[in-house]
């Protein structure tokens, strides 16, 4: 058996197996995240999946141009011929990466398919009528929330053909499936399986001075209350000379009157970092904020947990199912218990050791290698005494 190999982050990754190995399953992942996503949890996870198969399944991940900051470790992209935006590019992407999908589905064997997104062009395929296929509920945003959106109702009728047609649904967390059901109450529970994400940072054991800044991750836009939270926080960073750092896009100009109107334009910052970078910024702050209305999951609270960071939290969605005890929690439709836990939180240094304790222990619970594992065993689950692709 010949196998094509290399090295990252200190794992073996087998990469490619000959297809006349009937031992191991064949999953094709396809490009669709890939094409659009740059980072960000839904291509973290897919890359994840990927970077820990070894032993457990083979892939091949269609697509031919991608700028995803991930898949420069696995070398399976090639940047688009023309490295700077312009109008269409997203678009040419997308058709040229969806082409080679489609002639790939239709010239290989695979025993599992596993889109990455709800582009309905693969249910349109006459070939993976027969093979069985896996989709993921990362979360019901759209459902919820379609008003922060452009054109929802295109991904929700998508999201549905696929709930349809999958032989096994993934969510992210209990209360995803909940969610889902609740929303979708056509579709069959047992066709769904709870799989966690996992935790991509090391644990950090050395205790690191803390500096007076609180963190916010991410995207800020709608559902993720960002304005709420300025709101709620700008009188504690006038009272205790604190600041906040945000990670992600650059300021708006909304956002920069909003900071103005609270007299904080010059204790906020933002910044594009890498991930070692961001690690820094976890484990010097003086608390991880998450006040979002809703996720499906949040894989910044195993970085913050990681990190050694204290981490607040909104008591809503999924929150308190990830993180247990070992966060402190407020209702995020009230700027004034917002305000309460926060002040809380960074006016006390037994309740923020406290929660680095917990947290390094709560993070404990969640690995890439278990979720692997778990997505394996419902991969293994479908093909039954079915003989594996040749």
């Amino acid at each position: 058996m010949i196998i094509k190999y290399f090295r990252a982050r200190n794992l073996v990754i087998f990469h490619d197996i000959l297809r006349n190995n009937s031992n191991i399953m064949k999953i094709l992942y396809d490009h669709q995240v890939f094409s659009w996503q740059k980072f960000g949890g839904i291509s973290r996870y897919f890359y994840e999946l990927m970077m820990h198969s070894q032993g457990l399944f083979d892939y091949e991940l269609s697509g031919i141009f991608s700028d995803n900051e991930y898949m420069g470790t696995l070398k399976t992209y090639k940047n688009f011929l023309i490295p700077y935006q312009f109008k269409g590019k997203q678009r040419i992407v997308n058709t040229l990466n969806r082409t080679q999908s489609i002639n790939l589905i239709k010239k290989a064997k695979y025993d599992i398919i596993h889109p990455t997104y709800y582009d309905p062009y693969i249910l349109k395929l006459k070939k993976t009528n027969r093979i069985p296929l896996i989709i993921d509920v990362h979360d019901m945003i759209y459902e919820k929330f379609p008003k922060n959106f452009r054109n929802p109702q295109k991904v929700i009728n998508n999201k549905r053909k696929y709930f349809i047609r999958a032989d096994k649904i993934v969510a992210t967390s209990e209360k995803t499936k909940e969610d889902l059901l609740s929303i979708y109450s056509d579709i069959p529970e047992n066709k769904i399986v709870v799989i966690y994400r996992g935790n991509t940072f090391p644990v950090n054991n050395i205790e690191q001075e803390k500096e007076r800044y609180l963190l916010f991750t991410g995207s800020r836009h709608g559902y993720k209350n960002f304005n709420n939270f300025i709101i709620a926080i700008a009188p504690l960073m006038n009272k205790y000379n604190l600041k906040l750092i945000c990670t992600g896009q650059k300021f708006s100009n909304k956002e920069m009157r909003l900071f103005e109107n609270y007299k904080i334009e010059n204790m906020v910052f933002c910044k594009m970092v890498t991930d070692c970078e961001l690690i820094e910024l976890y484990r010097k702050a003086s608390a991880f904020i998450f006040p979002s209305l809703y996720e499906g999951f949040g894989l910044p609270i195993l970085e913050a947990f990681s990190s050694g960071c204290p981490i607040i939290l909104s008591n809503s969605s999924c929150f308190p199912e990830i993180a247990g005890d070992a966060a402190e929690y407020f209702d995020p439709c009230s700027l004034e218990d917002m305000r309460v836990v926060i002040e809380k939180v960074i006016t006390s240094s037994s309740l923020r050791e406290q929660l680095i304790s917990k947290g390094k222990e709560r993070v404990k619970q969640f690995s890439w290698e278990r979720c692997a594992n778990e997505t394996a065993q419902v991969y293994s689950s479908l093909l039954g005494n079915v003989q594996l692709a040749r």
